[in-house]
């Protein structure tokens, strides 16, 4: 949708600004219904006939004509100026009454809104970001209330979770075990060597690993047990790194093996 949020409509800066529109738009009619009049007074008898002959044509047709429709070379020559420059002639042409109209409620609404803006929160895009974010936490919160976590015991290779996994690899891993897990500082993810196997399978051993930390290293902090990620996360996590171990050839250019070499069971 173009408007995602619509809180704008229950703030009595918004409706404010339509009513003072509104009163503003009778305003200005009214004055110029006044100036309409003295002109209409000072016109001879000819002028008063053709001005009451375009008053007989409907308001929104006349509306449409000021806007759109072109003059007759008869009429240009009455409205023409007599200066130009290079060879063209300035025509003295009124604007259209849907551009003024938008023009002044372009200029009251700017005025309403830069007040607005100073003195509240209505129309302020930090707050509104501020209070958003807030509701997504505070969504997410709810949501993993009642969302069960996998477990070790419950947790099951799922291909549908690669691509999340992927995203938290990149976020918490790849600063050790690089891109693609073909391994740095941390040990290559990617072959079939394995320093610690706590687990007869790769997955329940990944899973084991990120989420309790390596003993043998102490970089290797224990994403589960400190909070960093929950079981879900490390459920897809896990079905990443089962890919590109089990799924993908071994990364190009990859760290030595380290560890003793790994048979898995399925």
């Amino acid at each position: 949708m173009f408007i995602q949020n619509t809180s704008f409509l229950s703030s009595p800066y918004f409706w404010g600004t339509i009513v003072i529109g509104i009163v503003l738009a009778y305003i200005f009619n009214a004055i110029g219904a006044l100036a309409e009049n003295e002109r209409f007074k000072q016109m001879t008898d000819a002028e008063k006939a053709t001005f009451l002959k375009e008053k007989e044509i409907p308001f929104f047709k006349r509306l449409y004509d000021s806007g759109f429709k072109k003059q007759s070379d008869v009429e240009e020559k009455d409205i023409l100026i007599d200066h130009g420059f290079d060879g063209i002639k300035e025509l003295d042409n009124q604007l259209p009454k849907w551009w003024l109209g938008l023009f002044y409620f372009g200029v009251i609404y700017a005025v309403v809104y830069l007040i607005a803006y100073s003195v509240s929160d209505f129309a302020h895009p930090d707050k509104e970001y501020e209070a958003e974010h807030k509701q997504q936490l505070a969504d997410i919160a709810a949501y993993d209330a009642v969302t069960p976590k996998a477990t070790i015991e419950t947790a099951k290779y799922n291909a549908d979770n690669i691509a999340e996994g992927e995203q938290i690899f990149k976020t918490n891993c790849v600063s050790c075990h690089s891109e693609g897990g073909k391994g740095g500082i941390g040990p290559n993810l990617t072959d079939d060597f394995w320093i610690n196997q706590p687990e007869k399978t790769l997955f329940k051993n990944v899973f084991h690993m990120v989420e309790n930390g390596s003993p043998n290293n102490p970089a290797m902090q224990a994403f589960g047990k400190n909070g960093v990620l929950n079981g879900n996360d490390i459920e897809k996590v896990a079905a990443y790194i089962y890919h590109i171990n089990q799924e993908m050839p071994d990364a190009a250019g990859g760290a030595a093996p380290q560890g003793t070499k790994a048979n898995w069971e399925k």
